[in-house]
């Protein structure tokens, strides 16, 4: 078990993101004719619009919530005035109200990919596979609510915080550090890094190519036939 525990928590993370960042190089090198979402947007249109909108609010919101929470030095946000204490409840309250979102969501599309007969015809099982490996993450992210009231002082949410923080900055994580969290959390970790290890090889590629310049983008000058112009 001791094995287990040290290859999950300190071999299996830096597995996955080398896969992930490997792999999504050979697959845009190779295979950019897949790399696209594989929508199905003229079926079941409405469902689809409701789904795909909660979906996306809520994922979003999570990976910032996630991205910020974890990689930012505790030394930082308390020299803010934000204590680890109210972090945690911000965490949780956001988490919440986001994952439900997403959860909502996440559900509507499945619900629509597995029992529309045409929609079902068209999806891969890498695709179907995808879907219901992110609804258990999320649905593990949301069991974990529970535990995280149940430490209101915020010492997991430090140790999670000094795990992920240790393995981005390659300096190794410490499983034995893991050892006395409770179950969701430790699950929801490696599924997490599952997540990367598959990106590769699912419709998730498309995150990469996702349009953040557009926000950015001067306005487009648009001329009149009498000469006149708009922006």
């Amino acid at each position: 078990m001791l094995w287990i525990q040290k290859f999950l928590f300190e071999i299996y993370p830096y597995i996955c993101v080398s896969v992930f960042l490997i792999g999504s190089w050979i697959r845009f090198d190779r295979e950019q004719y897949s790399w696209r979402s594989g929508s199905s947007q003229m079926l079941r249109a409405r469902q689809l619009r409701w789904g795909s909108n909660l979906f996306h609010i809520g994922i979003l919101a999570i990976f910032a919530g996630h991205f910020v929470g974890l990689l930012t030095p505790h030394e930082i946000y308390t020299s803010l005035g934000l204590s680890v204490e109210a972090k945690q409840l911000l965490a949780i309250v956001a988490g919440g109200v986001f994952g439900t979102f997403c959860w909502i969501g996440l559900t509507l599309l499945i619900h629509r990919r597995l029992t529309d007969p045409r929609i079902r015809a068209t999806s891969s099982t890498m695709d179907i596979a995808i879907v219901l490996l992110l609804w258990v993450q999320l649905t593990l992210g949301m069991v974990t609510i529970p535990y995280s009231l149940q430490h209101p002082d915020g010492a997991v949410m430090l140790v999670l915080s000094d795990y992920i923080q240790r393995i981005v900055t390659l300096r190794g994580g410490d499983a034995q550090a893991l050892a006395d969290l409770a179950w969701p959390y430790r699950t929801h970790l490696v599924l997490g890094f599952t997540m990367f290890l598959v990106f590769p090889f699912s419709r998730l590629v498309h995150i990469w190519s996702a349009p953040v310049g557009y926000v950015f983008r001067s306005y487009q000058i648009v001329r009149r036939r009498g000469g006149g112009r708009h922006a």
